[in-house]
């Protein structure tokens, strides 16, 4: 996000209590974010989870109660991430709370993720009827310094963004996915390794 678009949300945040989320990050701290969904669809689908890890290593697990007017989760979604319909009305909380969490715990820290854009598509239809504009925050995606480290190595090969592999390649542990604290936490480690490859 470039500096006059920065000036353009500044200008229009409804939320002044949010105003922090302008100021310098602190210094040599991100937040790895990931989202678990009912499908990939970025205008139809909805958040059912929301892990944050803090790069210091705090980290954040979530559930979103679903609003009376979405539709309900079919049983791939149920099958895929072992959350149903009952533990989401049960444990969840409201998308406005959920949104101020996650607002206060990212602060104005970059956001670290694996194919980030989507889940911060989402997260921004929570934020926005909080603060009246999307996440400011820079975003940094995993599989984008991957794949630079890759063409340093060899501008002609194919490279294999899943996760998985990048994970092996990197010589990282894998976490069992669909857990969005644990595929945080795998795009946090990721982060970490690819950094210091890439002298960054």
């Amino acid at each position: 996000m470039n500096r006059l678009q920065r000036a353009w949300y500044r200008h229009r945040l409804t939320n002044p209590q949010y105003a922090g989320l302008f100021d310098p990050p602190p210094p040599g701290e991100w937040v790895s974010i990931d989202c678990e969904t009912t499908g990939l669809d970025r205008e139809r689908d909805h958040i059912i989870s929301v892990g944050a890890v803090r790069i210091s290593g705090q980290r954040v697990l979530m559930l979103v109660r679903p609003d009376a007017d979405r539709s309900p989760m079919g049983a791939e979604s149920v099958r895929i991430h072992q959350v149903r319909e009952s533990d989401l009305a049960d444990h969840g909380l409201p998308p406005q709370e959920v949104a101020q969490r996650v607002l206060d715990f990212i602060g104005s820290r970059p956001l670290v993720g694996y194919y980030l854009e989507f889940d911060v598509a989402l997260l921004n239809r929570l934020v926005q009827p909080v603060i009246g504009i999307p996440l400011p925050n820079e975003q940094i995606e995993v599989s984008g310094l991957y794949y630079d480290h890759k063409y340093k190595q060899n501008p002609n090969a194919h490279i294999d963004l899943r996760l998985a592999t990048l994970m092996a390649d990197l010589g990282l542990p894998e976490r069992k996915a669909h857990n969005p604290v644990n595929d945080a936490t795998m795009a946090a480690l990721a982060f970490i390794k690819l950094r210091a490859l890439l002298g960054r």
